[in-house]
């Protein structure tokens, strides 16, 4: 897939000031400082259209950025670690939970995983909530330039291993490097693949979150 333009539409919270669900989404989220920003910059190949932080936690709404006119990266606010509130951040999973149950043109949720790190247990849960309310979703590793390869394959295995005692099959999965740009050509493709079989959903009224 090439991509020829990528735009930033809107950040909000609210069900009703989403643009309208007539595109395929895919929204990426993980662990507060996961790389999240950098692998979206690096996916359509513009430095700094996803703001990147050294803070975590800094992203706390819903983005919605618009690729080559035909579908959407969304950049969730990550889960975990964050210096805020108790109630800031209840409010935080209750639009996400809002957003991945309810959003009917999204079609795949990318999460996040530092390929530096042994299977974390935020994250484990995270997939198995996905699979319990069945919506599809994806592995991408982060970060795989940080350490040798051999390091990599081995959290990578770990990883999947803690997932195949709560899942008959593993989700698809891509190992990236925002810096290097590694995974990028396969995430994309499959992308484009899902896009292939989008069929426009039957929109019902929004509630707020």
């Amino acid at each position: 897939m090439i991509i020829k333009s990528a735009t930033f539409i809107c950040s909000n919270t609210k069900v009703s000031a989403l643009p309208v669900a007539n595109m395929p989404e895919y929204a990426f989220i993980g662990r507060s400082n996961v790389g999240k920003s950098s692998l979206i910059n690096m996916l359509v190949n513009q430095h700094g259209l996803a703001k990147t932080s050294q803070r975590p936690g800094k992203t706390q709404l819903i983005n919605h950025f618009l690729i080559n006119e035909k579908w959407y990266i969304v950049d969730l606010p990550g889960y975990g670690y964050a210096k805020v509130s108790k109630s800031s951040r209840e409010k935080w999973e209750k639009f996400i939970r809002n957003y991945i149950t309810k959003r009917e043109s999204l079609q795949c949720v990318f999460v996040l995983i530092d390929s530096r790190l042994e299977p974390q247990k935020i994250d484990i849960e995270f997939c198995c909530w996905m699979g319990e309310i069945q919506i599809p979703f994806a592995l991408v590793f982060t970060k795989s330039d940080k350490q040798g390869a051999v390091k990599t394959d081995q959290n990578v295995a770990a990883f999947k291993k803690e997932l195949s005692g709560w899942f008959e099959e593993i989700p698809p999965y891509f190992v990236t490097s925002a810096e290097k740009a590694t995974g990028r050509d396969e995430t994309l493709k499959f992308i484009e693949q899902v896009n292939l079989d989008f069929a426009m959903p039957i929109l019902t009224p929004k509630d707020e979150f």
